[in-house]
């Protein structure tokens, strides 16, 4: 038992150090505002929920974020992709694990990116850009302004709210989706003799 404990412990610590250093590699979409980029960091968080259940997963995100924000100094960030992360994930992973198999992922993987996508779309609304106009001065207005660059048919928040936030979030999900597909055939293996 401490020796299965302590492989996950250094396993889940592994994880998150390849997820911090996976948020530094950050690109843009086409029609999207330059202020959200797409990182793949949730992927290893998915493999640790995979392997042992969704509370691992959260832990990734956790750990990856607070690292994150300690030396880049984005809090408000941090915090909205430690929570878009963990929906996604926890979806994930709570769906995978009823059945633990591909198609079961495959439900959980759809099911997450569109929780994800929708809570983090009233999320944006409500609390995260507000947030941002509060304490660091970055107005709605400026960020109506940046997201029109990019997609001339948002004119103000509840258009990028739904041409800019929530298309984001569903293509983030969807190629998280796919990337995590074949790292989860080549885990299959392990994952029935270590559970």
């Amino acid at each position: 038992m401490k020796k299965m404990s302590l492989r996950r412990n250094i396993t889940v610590a592994l994880l998150s150090a390849i997820a911090y250093l996976i948020m530094y590699l950050q690109f843009p979409l086409p029609l999207i505002p330059m202020f959200l980029q797409i990182d793949l960091s949730d992927i290893p968080a998915l493999i640790a929920a995979i392997m042992y259940g969704p509370l691992a997963g959260v832990v990734v995100e956790a750990v990856k974020n607070i690292i994150h924000a300690f030396v880049m100094g984005s809090v408000i960030g941090e915090a909205a992709n430690f929570f878009a992360g963990s929906l996604f994930i926890v979806v994930s992973a709570y769906i995978y694990h009823k059945r633990k198999t591909l198609r079961s992922l495959i439900i959980g993987m759809g099911a997450g990116t569109l929780v994800m996508a929708g809570v983090m779309s009233v999320a944006n609304y409500f609390i995260i850009f507000p947030l941002y106009a509060y304490f660091l001065g970055f107005s709605i207005e400026q960020a109506v302004q940046l997201a029109k660059a990019a997609n001339h048919s948002i004119h103000d928040l509840i258009s990028l709210i739904v041409l800019a936030i929530l298309p984001f979030n569903i293509i983030k999900g969807i190629i998280i989706s796919i990337l995590a597909l074949p790292i989860y055939a080549r885990l299959r293996p392990r994952l029935r003799t270590d559970a």
